[in-house]
């Protein structure tokens, strides 16, 4: 989750040494996140059939190998490439984390206490990326944003190997390869066809076309899955309404957030000419809100409910009708 808003301070000194344009800025982070997004499904139903703790390994070696070749990056799109590879590996290996924390603590309080600190350490990764990176491009390079990866991804590795045990889900299914194609590409043509809007304008048609073959793409994966026998995403999960609407909910924040985080370092540093450090550090409210957030969200919760949260009950007056007011 870091790894989706950590280059976002390092992307002034990237344009610079790599001389990429601000569509290619653009992409530094859209090549990472539409990867991840797009095939985390096909991830997590590979971690099923061919074991969690081999797709953990397998997701683990891609991520830290990209890395390592987006560190050392020599033109523009080499780094491009690693980025997509590296959200190919995020998204092979971050399925696997959730089921092998649940298989290794037993159900309860200790389960919940996992899983609450495995929520924790996301939103804390994605939130206080600013900052990591801010420290890094000060202190190092742009290139150690991604390099530091490298050490980490070798030790958890290793111990990986020695640790952590083998699951798989019961039942044999086949993957969906069309589907996790379909879903990928339609969100990397859309975005695209958005980041045009800049340059041609929204009527263009270098902006007009990939926007419809992106939505055309989006409507065909839909269909796949009415389809298919083993769907990434069954349609029906989205008529839930907890599911529907927690989507909704993480679509705008998600939006809101990773918009937010990109233009705010590149204004602080090309505006208001703070250093990649000094970037990092305006930041830091925000992310302390996105990780208190995080921490109070459950605590509201349970006080409160998951469900609808009218302004009337047991102690809120319902509001009148329109005709007892007027």
């Amino acid at each position: 989750m870091l790894d989706v808003s950590v280059v976002n301070v390092a992307l002034p000194s990237m344009r610079t040494d790599l001389g990429l344009d601000a569509h290619g800025l653009q992409w530094v982070v859209n090549a990472y996140a539409i990867a991840f997004a797009g095939f985390m499904l096909l991830g997590g139903r590979a971690g099923d059939l061919y074991g969690r703790k081999r797709m953990f390994l397998v997701g683990l070696a891609l991520f830290t190998l990209a890395s390592l070749a987006g560190g050392l990056a020599r033109e523009g799109w080499e780094l491009l490439a690693a980025r997509a590879v590296q959200g190919l590996g995020a998204a092979v290996l971050a399925p696997s984390t959730l089921t092998i924390l649940t298989a290794a603590v037993p159900e309860g309080a200790a389960r919940a206490r996992a899983i609450a600190t495995w929520t924790a350490v996301g939103a804390g990764g994605g939130a206080a990326g600013g900052l990591v990176g801010g420290l890094l491009v000060d202190g190092l390079s742009w290139r150690w944003v991604l390099l530091i990866n490298v050490p980490v991804g070798v030790a958890v590795l290793a111990a990986s190997v020695v640790w952590l045990a083998e699951s798989r889900a019961g039942e044999r299914r086949r993957l969906d390869l069309p589907g996790a194609v379909l879903v990928t590409a339609g969100l990397a043509v859309l975005a695209y066809g958005i980041s045009q809007t800049e340059v041609a304008g929204w009527a263009a048609a270098g902006t007009v076309v990939p926007l419809a073959a992106g939505a055309v793409l989006i409507a065909l994966f839909l269909v796949v899955e009415a389809r298919t026998a083993a769907p990434l995403m069954p349609p029906a999960l989205l008529r839930r309404r907890a599911v529907a609407s927690a989507n909704v909910a993480m679509f705008v924040c998600g939006s809101a957030m990773f918009c937010m985080w990109f233009f705010m370092t590149l204004y602080a540093q090309n505006v208001l000419g703070y250093t990649p450090l000094e970037a990092g550090l305006a930041l830091v409210p925000s992310s302390l809100a996105v990780v208190l957030g995080s921490k109070l969200a459950p605590r509201w919760m349970r006080a409160l409910g998951s469900g609808p949260w009218p302004c009337w009950g047991p102690r809120w007056p319902r509001p009148a009708s329109a005709g007892s007011r007027r």
